[in-house]
């Protein structure tokens, strides 16, 4: 089966073209014929397309006038479907069999991959209130396929909070006046669930262990990052919570912060509520205390070569707060296996990772310079010693592969 994965954002669509089927995923043997993304729609919009071939990749880029969503998403299944775009096995629409869709936020009632159907997309739809930056674009996605597509094609929705539905209530709930959950949903539903549930997979299979056995914190690190403890194969606790600004610090969110702190700034500056959660989500992170820039290859740069004090305090902080949260992961889980890296920062930054690894030799984690230095561009393996009690790895993330495979197990009803 051919299955187009998308995952929308405000301004993008990244996409791959997998085929997969069930022996494909009992062998591990799935297949990436093609990815890519569009990046600023709404103007001159930048595109990427690859072709994955036997002998490596082609790329493609170019630049089109793309107004919306709609016409992103057309203009990849045009290229995907056409004959010329070389794509192994595909030459026409009727050669893509089913479409998955990575949606933000599920709630508490869509906890599993889903069929999409009138009546799952208006509950996605009621999800809004709970992820307004992430769920309408996801839903343009949904929109504009089942319009290029037409209702025949099946589409399956794979959520990133999903994973995490199996915190217990003592772990998602908040210290807050338990009505306010009853009335409003307001927990802890944690995100970047897609990337942590693949990471719990891939660990296990590279170390041969059963899924009922892995015990590991995942650590995802980009523009986003959150933290996740995985205790029996299954998300226990995570660092982001109702909404994806929880936790540890990020590109240009803030993570955890003193809400009183931000009624004292918003009563001295005379912010208004939206203005203050705009200052949390888009100017805080790496960006609000560098004043620099939210890019964590810049902030190493001019920490090391112009030994800037702000992109030095920016970069200690977001290792000091990873740091913390190993440490009550550790602790909520009563011992690990692991810590695994993933993520843009997490794959390929061996410098944040030691500063990360060296002072947990009290967990019993004994890095080894020399093998971590080696891991970055998407290579996968252990950076600590074969006598650390406490194994660290990188793992890059595979979310289209989860989504690709739910959406084959979904239509076909496998679990």
């Amino acid at each position: 089966m051919n299955i187009l994965v998308l995952n929308c954002g405000s301004s993008s669509v990244k996409f791959q073209v997998i085929q997969t089927d069930l022996d494909m995923i009992n062998q591990n043997s799935d297949r990436a014929l093609a990815s890519g993304v569009v990046e600023r729609i709404g103007s001159e919009s930048l595109i990427t397309f690859r072709v994955h071939l036997s002998s490596g990749v082609k790329n493609f880029r170019t630049a089109e006038p793309l107004k919306d969503h709609h016409a992103a998403i057309k203009r990849i299944i045009q290229w995907v479907c056409h004959p010329s775009s070389g794509i192994e096995g595909i030459s026409s629409t009727a050669d893509i069999h089913a479409v998955g869709h990575r949606v933000v936020h599920g709630g508490e009632k869509l906890t599993t991959s889903i069929l999409l159907d009138e009546h799952t997309i208006r509950q996605i739809e009621d999800c809004i209130e709970l992820a307004p930056l992430h769920n309408p674009q996801n839903l343009k996605g949904i929109y504009a396929t089942r319009e290029v597509f037409g209702i025949n094609i099946p589409n399956v929705a794979v959520f990133d909070t999903a994973f995490h539905h199996t915190l217990p209530d003592f772990a998602y709930l908040y210290a807050i006046p338990y009505q306010l959950y009853r009335r409003h949903k307001v927990r802890r539903y944690g995100f970047h669930g897609i990337s942590h549930r693949y990471i719990s997979f891939r660990y296990r299979t590279i170390v041969g262990m059963e899924r009922n056995n892995v015990n590991i914190i995942s650590i995802h690190l980009g523009n986003g990052c959150s933290s996740c403890a995985i205790k029996g194969g299954v998300s226990v606790d995570t660092s982001m919570g109702m909404t994806p600004l929880e936790g540890l610090i990020m590109g240009t969110r803030a993570g955890d912060v003193d809400l009183s702190a931000m009624h004292h700034i918003a009563h001295k500056e005379g912010y208004t509520t939206d203005e203050i959660e705009t200052i949390l989500n888009k100017q805080s992170g790496l960006l609000g205390i560098s004043g620099l820039t939210n890019d964590m290859r810049e902030l190493i740069d001019e920490a090391k070569e112009n030994d800037d004090r702000r992109a030095k305090l920016a970069v200690e902080m977001f290792c000091y707060r990873i740091r913390k949260y190993i440490g009550s992961y550790l602790a909520a889980l009563g011992g690990a296996q692991a810590i695994i890296f993933t993520g843009g920062i997490g794959e390929n930054s061996p410098y944040i990772r030691e500063k990360i690894c060296k002072e947990l030799q009290w967990f019993g984690l004994e890095l080894s310079p020399e093998l971590n230095d080696t891991l970055k561009g998407g290579k996968e393996g252990r950076f600590t010693s074969e006598s650390s009690k406490l194994a660290a790895y990188v793992i890059p993330t595979n979310e289209e592969l989860i989504i690709a495979r739910d959406t084959y197990r979904t239509i076909h009803s496998v679990i």
